[in-house]
């Protein structure tokens, strides 16, 4: 552990869990690297990832953005080729990216867009974006053919969460730069997104426990029972 690591741990009772605007302003206080860190959820759910019913996967537009410039590529054909262009898509195209991706190991974006008639072309890549979370899903509201709103959506902040074989959902809600009514905005939009998208088929406790951390720094706990609050 680094010097200023252990530094910000020490600012940290790991024994307490701590408010969401608590956490929040702990999470600023030890940010302490010289660039401007993510500021990242990690929501331990109690659901079983194996089970097809069990899934938690959706995508929210936060209200102050994540912070990051989002490089967005679509997979469309005539005439919405123009209007991903015109919303402001990085990259458009066809087989050309699925070629590129394949042969140059080629991934400068961050979201991928497709329309559903392009899904048979983008399947071919399912390999290699699958592992990456980067594959077009009708859930995530990423196969569409309003490639128009997709777009603005994306850019305008949205995020999206999924559950790992962990039952771990890991979610960026913005920057150590954002002001702490900023990420608590964010923090609280992400949450009831979640919490909506509890499967029916999950019992007992939904949300096991939530942490909140910069991108070098350590987690703080924050009590899940007042989430929402």
């Amino acid at each position: 552990m680094g010097k200023k690591y252990v530094e910000s741990a020490k600012l940290i009772d790991k024994g307490t869990l701590y408010e969401p605007s608590e956490a929040i302003e702990l999470v600023l206080k030890t940010s302490k690297a010289k660039f401007d860190e993510t500021i990242e959820l990690a929501l331990k759910l109690g659901v079983d990832p194996r089970h097809a019913d069990q899934q938690v996967r959706g995508a929210v537009v936060l209200p102050h953005g994540t912070g990051k410039k989002v490089k967005v590529l679509v997979f469309a054909k005539g005439a919405k080729v123009k209007e991903a262009q015109e919303a402001g898509a990085d990259y458009v195209g066809a087989q050309e990216y699925v070629d590129k991706i394949q042969k140059e190991n080629w991934f400068d974006f961050d979201v991928v867009v497709a329309t559903p008639d392009m899904m048979g072309v983008v399947g071919r890549l399912g390999r290699v974006l699958g592992p990456k979370g980067l594959m077009p899903n009708p859930k995530s509201g990423t196969v569409t053919f309003d490639v128009a709103k997709a777009i603005e959506e994306i850019k305008a902040g949205k995020v999206e969460y999924r559950v790992d074989k962990t039952s771990i959902v890991h979610v960026p809600i913005g920057k150590k730069s954002f002001e702490s009514q900023k990420l608590l905005d964010n923090f609280h939009t992400l949450m009831e997104a979640v919490v909506k998208a509890k499967p029916s088929a999950s019992k007992g406790q939904y949300l096991k426990s939530v942490v909140i951390s910069s991108t070098m720094g350590p987690g703080i706990k924050i009590n899940s029972t007042k989430v929402l609050d």
